[in-house]
């Protein structure tokens, strides 16, 4: 199971560390938050390392469909409502930044980057498309509201953002990681303060960064209790009839589509990590259906990472921990916003005033409705009586017979059938012989 991206990239390698130094900055993850944290560092001029425990873009980042976009999914309407206009409209400004960002790297970065329009449709209910026009629309934003498109069926409804992009991203993080100070095959097996406890070194930070897709430090900052992860399934079909643009189903169990080249990129059968959904097997069954002639190429999954207000945690960790750092909980927008990190953080780290640390900020009220949902996964889990569980905190894990993989329904860990790590946060492997 590899996606596109891996089977038509070959990344840099970086030498692991062997030896104790002492940085300024010490950015923990290899994937493109850590990456583009890592470029923002060294264009400020800030000394840093990054590490990563296994190889660079290894993870999540490499099961992407690669979307940057500021559209992310029916979200503003609902914004204005729990933050009003003002976080509303910085929250899309900020996103609209990093966009800008992405067109000013890749000029020098052969990387697929293609301007695209992006949609989110609806299949039956068209007031909710409206009602997000509208909200856009209050905030200054020129969303337009689509009654067809280029799908291959009809929509009740879609909100178009002009001039988003899609690329490869494998491309662009290689050439950007390329000449950055890199570490790979360098776990952080304990945090004492800022100082990193590797198997072969210690790194003795000022500052450090944690962008571990979620966060592996469970003494600080509740993220256990903050966030939920997602999974979701892509097939790549080749003699499918492309579409013009990116498109996102509204609704939770729908479908996305965008094009990679002479690939049709069909994306869905989604689900919480640990419980039941359609995986592959619904894409496969709607791609018969509606592409008879296609076949598919490729297929992989990837996992999102869900905050309790559909908002990132950017900031700092935990107010206990002033010198440390968080980037986390992009949902399913990961390209746009691991750049709204790099620039934030940057920012932070340098002692900068940035506008929109406030929308993001970890600190903010965790009293939401899906804090409950939430606590009620994770006690129902601690207290099913089978086993394995999950080394992180305990939780029952669930057999995955489609990815043939152990699942934490409580926080989203993954194991592989033989008990090696694959998802974070658990930070060791699975011990089978307490099975």
């Amino acid at each position: 199971m590899r996606s596109v991206w891996t089977e038509t990239t070959e990344l840099p390698r970086f030498g692991a560390l062997e030896k104790s130094i002492d940085t300024d900055v010490l950015v923990i993850g290899g994937g493109i938050s850590g990456i583009l944290c890592a470029h923002a560092l060294q264009k400020a001029g800030v000394d840093y390392v990054l590490v990563e425990a296994d190889r660079i873009c290894g993870g999540v980042t490499k099961n992407t469909t690669a979307k940057v976009t500021s559209q992310h999914g029916l979200i503003f309407h609902k914004m204005l409502r729990r933050f009003g206009k003002t976080r509303t409209a910085l929250y899309l400004e900020a996103n609209e930044k990093a966009l800008d960002a992405y067109r000013e790297l890749v000029r020098s970065i052969d990387c697929d980057f293609e301007e695209r329009d992006a949609y989110v449709y609806s299949l039956r209910d068209r007031a909710k498309i409206e009602r997000e026009a509208a909200a856009l629309r209050s905030v200054g934003y020129p969303a337009e509201l689509k009654d067809k498109t280029d799908l291959p069926f009809l929509v009740a409804g879609a909100v178009k953002f002009p001039r988003q992009a899609q690329f490869h991203p494998l491309k662009f993080l290689g050439a950007v990681a390329r000449d950055l100070h890199i570490y790979e095959q360098t776990k952080v097996r304990e945090m004492i303060g800022t100082v990193a406890v590797t198997e072969r070194g210690t790194i003795r930070a000022k500052k450090v960064i944690v962008a571990t897709h979620f966060p592996f430090l469970n003494k600080h900052g509740a993220y256990f209790m903050k966030m939920y992860q997602h999974r979701s399934y892509v097939v790549a079909l080749e003699n499918a009839e492309p579409v013009d643009g990116m498109y996102i189903d509204e609704a939770a169990g729908g479908l996305s589509f965008r094009t990679c080249g002479g690939l049709l990129l069909l994306g869905g059968g989604g689900h919480r990590t640990g419980k039941q959904g359609g995986n592959w097997g619904e894409l496969e069954l709607f791609a018969k259906k509606t592409y008879p002639n296609a076949t598919v190429k490729y297929r992989w999954a990837t996992q999102d990472c869900i905050t309790l207000d559909d908002v990132p945690y950017i900031g700092r960790y935990s107010p206990a921990t002033p010198d440390l750092y968080v980037a986390t909980g992009f949902g399913k927008w990961g390209m746009t916003t691991a750049m709204v990190a790099a620039k934030l953080l940057a920012d932070l780290i340098a002692g900068k005033h940035n506008r929109y640390a406030e929308v993001f900020s970890p600190a903010r009220s965790i009293l939401r409705p899906r804090l409950a949902s939430n606590a009620g996964e994770t006690v129902l889990d601690l207290l099913t009586p089978t086993a394995p569980r999950c080394p992180h905190l305990g939780c029952a894990l669930k057999w995955n017979a489609e990815e043939r993989s152990w699942d934490c329904p409580c926080h989203g860990s993954r194991f592989a059938e033989n008990g090696n790590l694959i998802d974070n946060p658990a930070t060791a492997d699975l011990d089978l012989r307490r099975k």
